[in-house]
Formats: structure tokens, C-alpha cells, sequence
């Protein structure tokens, strides 16, 4: 474990003019943190488009290259495997980097790999593509989160998780019908080069206007204080934080646990959802559009909605521990609504359940990823977010080729597969809660 204060250590109060520091600020731009958080939404949409856009013409490029489940099972295998490898990797690069340059990086390797899938010819050229994409993809939520650590209380961090977090699902949302008029109108090839292009001037906002809290010229002397109040009794750590404490801490292992069991269910939706609906009710590209907006929207709703329940908690008073666990619960309760898809056969009473535990697993997403912010100092928050993302990819990449084989094997038997999409989460909170009985700031 981390180790904690000492008890006889006095609180340090956080002087407030010592904590403004002299930077010159000709315009003050009123509650600034949330339009970083809005930075945070668009980069994790685009994220998420780049994302989607093979799972969506998936059905089409098995017509046209002749692919089998497997065979697609091991082409989304390269990207989690890259994404797993590199996930402690880009956390660990972007607590060194700093924020405004880390995510710059990972933002244009993600984007450029999003553009190559246009040059893949076969099931080899997509796999390489996808393996680049995990690369730099890895990135994007250990330098959300840290940028959420820097940037907001922790009254107000799981909202912000929340908000942030949605872009995952307008990602979903949008996607469908811009692939569908990009490939009607320029072909296949033209869908992954559009949405590569995005990132790009992303990344180029991005660079113009970050800057830490303390030395961003924009924001008011209340508002950088507001931030900094979690500070007071709390000195935190500037220096890097060795791997050997992070390593030692349960709290690292309850999210890491938590990710592996969990992060494979979204995959699950984001890559087979689209091939689940075309397969099993004829849904072309098209058609899909309206079955996936509702689920997508849904989870955007769940997203915010498990943020706020936890936040809205802890402004009332309640315990940072009982107020997230709390929120984990009433998500991993509604997420078993993915069960009762193995005997549903109309397809809106089927979109219907996904879309519950869809959003559900986004509310879930939200409290889950504060359990690092929550408990590590700044300096190792993103190599903890970075290591529950490798946990997370792990159990994608052992999930999808088995997933491919199942299907050909079964001929399409998807149910099984929803009764374990909803059965995982209260396994998971149960670990977490055995690893990490009370969640609370562990301070150097």
C-alpha cells in the first residue's frame, strides 16, 4: 500500500495567493474546467468513431473478403493485444510527458492509424492497421483521467468522468449513419481516411489552448482555488511515484480486477453488437442506424446518470467510499438486464435490455474509473488508469478470438454470450470491495 500521513503531521491549509502563481490573465473565462471537460468529450468520441468504424462495416467486408467470425475475432485480438501491451506503457508516458504533450502524441498515432485501415487489402493489412490503433488509442483515458485529477474537485470529478465519458457513446451514435453515407457515396475506403482526419484537428485545439491549472491564462483565482480545495490536509507528492508502490497497492489490483472483468463486456457491444443485429434480425448498414442509435443514446444517459449519482452523493455529505460503491451497485444491478436477451426474440424488446445494461455499464465506467483518482496522488494516476486499462484489454483480447470460435461453432448462438455480458459486475464489485473496504486517499 501507499503509505499514509503520518497522524501527527499538521494539515496543510493552501495559502490563496500562493497557490496563484504569476501568469499573466487578460481574459477570465467563467467555469474554464468545463470546457476542458467538453476537450475530454470530443477527443473520447473521436476515440470511440475510430473505434466502431470496422464493427460497422464488418458484415460488408465478410461478403467482400471472405471472412469468417474467427477470422474477424483475431483482427479486433491485435488491437486489444497492442492496446493491453501499451496501456501501462501511455500511462506511465503521459505522467511523464505532462497532459497537453501526451495527448497531443497520442492523438495523431491513433488518428494516422485510423487512416491506414484505408490501405488494407486482406485480413493481415487489418490486423497491423488495428494493432497501430490500440498503440495509440491506449492513451486517450489515462490522459483523460489525469487531466479530470488536475482540473476537478473530487465532489465533481465522477460527473466530469461521466460527461467525458458519453463521448464513448455519441461516438457509437454517430458513427453508423456517417459510415453508411460515406460508403454509399465514396466507398468503404473513404470512412476509416474521414475519420482519421478528425483527430487531427483535435489534436491541433488541443495544443492551442491546454494548459495546467496553474498556468493557464484563462482561468479566475475562485476557480483554480475551488480546484486546489481538495488540497488542504493533503500535500501532494511532485515527484514520480515508483512503480513498486504502485504495484504494492490493493487498491491498483481492485481496479485492475475490476477493468478485466468488465471492459470486455463493452468491447463485446462496440465489436459484435452490429454483426449480432445483422445476423440475427437482416440488418444491413442502413438499417442498423436506428437500433444502435437508441442503445447509444441510452448508454450517454447512463454515462452522465451514474456520474451524477455518485457526485450528487458525496455533495450530501456521504463518504467518497459509500457514495461510489453505491452507484457501482445500482449499476451492477441493471446491467443484469443483458441476461434476459437469451430468450427475447423481438428485436426492440431486445434493443431494450441492451440498451439498459448498456448504459448501466457506462455509469458503472464512470464511479470505476475515479477508484485511482480517488486514492493515488496526481503524479500516479495515470500509470494506475494505464494498468487497469492493460487489465481491461487483457480480458478483451483472451474474450474476442474465443467469442469468433463460439459463434462459428454454435452457428450464431449469442445468447450465452448476454448471460455472461450481465453476470460479471457484481462479481466485480464484490472483489473490489474484499480488496479496498474503504476508499480513501492514500498520501505520502
Amino acid at each position: 500500500m501507499l503509505p499514509s500521513r503520518p497522524t501527527s503531521e499538521a494539515p496543510r491549509t493552501v495559502a490563496p495567493e500562493a497557490a496563484w502563481p504569476a501568469v499573466e490573465r487578460s481574459f477570465i473565462i467563467p467555469h474554464l474546467r468545463w470546457y476542458i471537460c467538453g476537450l475530454l468529450f470530443f477527443a473520447t468520441t473521436i476515440n470511440y468513431i475510430d473505434r466502431q468504424v470496422l464493427s460497422l462495416l464488418k458484415p460488408l467486408l465478410e461478403k467482400d473478403l471472405g471472412w469468417s467470425e474467427a477470422t474477424y475475432g483475431w483482427i479486433v485480438f491485435a488491437f486489444q493485444l497492442s492496446y493491453a501491451i501499451m496501456m501501462p506503457l501511455a500511462g506511465r508516458a503521459v505522467d511523464y510527458l505532462g497532459t497537453r504533450l501526451g495527448y497531443l502524441v497520442c492523438i495523431s498515432l491513433w488518428s494516422l492509424a485510423a487512416a491506414a485501415h484505408s490501405l488494407a487489402t486482406g485480413a493481415f493489412g487489418f490486423g497491423v492497421a488495428r494493432f497501430a490503433l490500440g498503440f495509440g488509442e491506449s492513451a486517450n483515458f489515462p490522459a483523460a483521467l489525469k487531466t479530470v485529477s488536475d482540473w476537478f474537485p473530487k465532489r465533481e470529478r465522477a460527473l466530469a468522468t461521466g460527461i467525458f465519458n458519453s463521448g464513448a457513446n455519441v461516438g457509437a451514435l454517430v458513427t453508423p449513419p456517417a459510415v453508411a453515407f460515406l460508403v454509399a457515396h465514396f466507398g468503404w475506403r473513404s470512412a476509416f481516411i474521414a475519420t482519421g482526419l478528425c483527430g487531427f484537428v483535435w489534436g491541433a485545439i488541443w495544443f492551442w489552448f491546454y494548459r495546467d491549472p496553474a498556468s493557464h491564462p484563462n482561468l479566475s483565482r475562485a476557480e483554480l482555488n475551488m480546484i486546489r480545495s481538495d488540497d488542504e490536509g493533503a500535500p501532494e507528492r511532485e515527484e514520480q511515484v515508483p512503480y513498486s508502490e504502485v504495484l504494492g497497492s490493493r487498491a491498483t489490483w481492485a481496479y485492475l480486477i475490476g477493468k478485466f472483468l468488465t471492459d470486455p463486456v463493452w468491447w463485446f457491444y462496440l465489436f459484435w453488437l452490429p454483426g449480432f443485429l445483422s445476423r440475427t434480425y437482416g440488418l444491413d448498414l442502413a438499417n442498423l442506424s436506428g437500433p444502435l442509435i437508441i442503445i447509444y443514446t441510452a448508454s450517454m444517459v447512463g454515462s452522465i446518470g451514474g456520474g451524477w449519482i455518485s457526485s450528487a452523493l458525496i455533495k450530501r455529505h456521504w463518504s467518497v467510499n459509500r457514495a461510489r460503491k453505491t452507484a457501482m451497485l445500482i449499476c451492477a444491478l441493471a446491467v443484469t438486464a443483458a441476461i434476459f436477451t437469451y430468450k427475447a426474440t423481438d428485436l426492440w424488446v431486445v434493443v431494450t435490455l441492451i440498451s439498459i445494461a448498456a448504459a448501466a455499464h457506462q455509469g458503472w465506467s464512470a464511479n470505476i474509473y475515479n477508484l485511482p483518482v480517488d486514492v493515488f496522488p496526481r503524479k500516479a494516476v495515470a500509470s494506475v488508469i494505464g494498468l487497469g486499462g492493460m487489465g481491461g484489454a487483457v480480458g478483451g483480447l483472451l474474450a474476442s478470438p474465443a467469442i469468433g470460435y463460439w459463434l462459428d461453432w454454435s452457428g450464431g448462438a449469442y445468447g450465452v454470450l448476454f448471460v455472461f455480458a450481465g453476470s460479471l459486475y457484481l462479481v466485480a464489485l464484490g472483489i473490489i470491495h474484499l480488496l479496498v473496504p474503504n476508499i480513501e486517499r492514500a498520501r505520502a
